[in-house]
């Protein structure tokens, strides 16, 4: 077990374990973790200072309740029907960023799904490294349903995840998917009942955590950035590995494998 340290901040805690395994918190229950200017400045607030902090290993991203998020705030997105398009835009683009710079974090990002995950709620999900989804936990885009485009950059995340073809139908159709779909379709990595899913995310989590932090932000970056070719991945792994290999943990790992006990990296 870790020691667990809280912070709370408006529609939003800050969890933190002492191996480095960060879970925030999207707490508006009430709105199903509905995206609400006070849990927006609170996410930007909590990333910016999760950015840079050596100390953090992994971040977990969850809902309090009985939903992920629920997406934007209906009531903040229709609160402007005179607006123009250029006042429109100012007010979208500062929120998108805010959301997406989970993407920020050079450590491996996991979205824990405990119930539904709908339009930007699921691209906050797709920001993130990997997914776990909680059984019967919902899934989906359907923002062409509501009369709006999308948003949260979906157009980006979701081919990219699942691909074209499946994104053109998520999104075209706005269907839901749920568990051995999802996972199918790359939507989420496992489905887990919901009696042990929390526990399972954090053994998920704490397992990463216990991993040597060098090659863990290293490979999370490679992974990220999708070489465009064969040629660029190999000469980002020969400058990479290399910056690896000249590690005290490299030594801890072999050493560790060869006397076959559990390795205590110290991100030297």
């Amino acid at each position: 077990m870790t020691n667990l340290t809280t912070e709370r901040l408006p529609h939003l805690r800050i969890e933190r374990h002492d191996d480095g395994v960060v879970e925030l918190v999207l707490d508006n229950p009430d709105q199903r973790n509905a995206m609400s200017a006070e849990m927006t400045a609170s996410w930007g607030s909590a990333i910016d200072g999760l950015v840079g902090d050596r100390s953090v290993r992994v971040v977990v991203v969850r809902g309090e309740g009985s939903a992920f998020c629920s997406g934007g705030d209906t009531s903040w997105i229709a609160s402007e029907p005179d607006a123009s398009v250029d006042r429109l835009r100012a007010r979208m683009l500062p929120f998108y960023r805010t959301w997406l710079s989970v993407r920020r974090l050079e450590v491996p990002t996991i979205a824990a799904l405990n119930g539904p995950a709908i339009g930007a709620g699921l691209c906050i999900a797709l920001a993130c490294d990997i997914r776990y989804a909680a059984r019967g936990a919902k899934l989906g885009v359907p923002f062409v349903g509501l009369g709006m485009h999308p948003g949260m950059a979906t157009s980006y995340l979701l081919p990219d995840v699942v691909g074209p073809a499946h994104a053109r139908d998520l999104v075209l159709t706005g269907r839901l998917v749920r568990d051995e779909e999802a996972v199918a379709l790359g939507l989420a990595s496992r489905v887990i009942d919901p009696e042990v899913f929390l526990d399972e995310v954090r053994a998920a989590a704490h397992g990463i955590a216990a991993t040597a932090p060098q090659p863990s932000r290293l490979a999370t970056l490679a992974l990220r950035s999708r070489h465009h070719d064969l040629e660029a991945a190999l000469q980002w792994e020969a400058m990479a590995q290399p910056i690896t290999l000249a590690t005290e943990d490299l030594q801890e790992g072999i050493a560790a494998a060869r006397e076959r006990r559990v390795p205590q990296f110290r991100d030297r």
